[in-house]
């Protein structure tokens, strides 16, 4: 199994029926050292399906402080790939750390910024 934190479109009912073919359950928790921005999304199929033309993402800060709310998701490896098919270009998935103390993967911004 993984883990799949979400802070977006993929907490949405309707998304997840469409992308694993179930409803998936979570907990909360908070992704650390990134924060939100907006990203416009030019594949119509997945504005379609979450009806939303702008969707959040994360953006590295390196500061630990900084922190995002969200959900985290147990998935099989199957389910991960399925993911990886409905989130655009604009995305990455990484592996993220957690206020809880846990690991997951999350998508973040595909922009090369790193942390030194």
């Amino acid at each position: 199994m993984e883990f799949l934190f979400s802070y977006g479109t993929l907490q949405n009912i309707e998304v997840q029926f469409e992308t694993f073919g179930r409803e998936l359950t979570g907990f909360n928790d908070a992704l650390l050292g990134y924060k939100l921005n907006k990203v416009k999304i030019n594949d119509q199929n997945v504005v379609v399906l979450s009806g939303e033309s702008y969707h959040p993402i994360a953006v590295v800060t390196c500061d630990l402080a900084d922190e995002i709310s969200g959900t985290v998701f147990e998935i099989t490896t199957e389910e991960l790939a399925q993911s990886d098919e409905y989130e655009v270009d604009e995305y990455q998935r990484v592996m993220g750390r957690l206020k809880s103390g846990k690991n997951a993967w999350v998508y973040v911004s595909a922009d090369k910024n790193i942390c030194a």
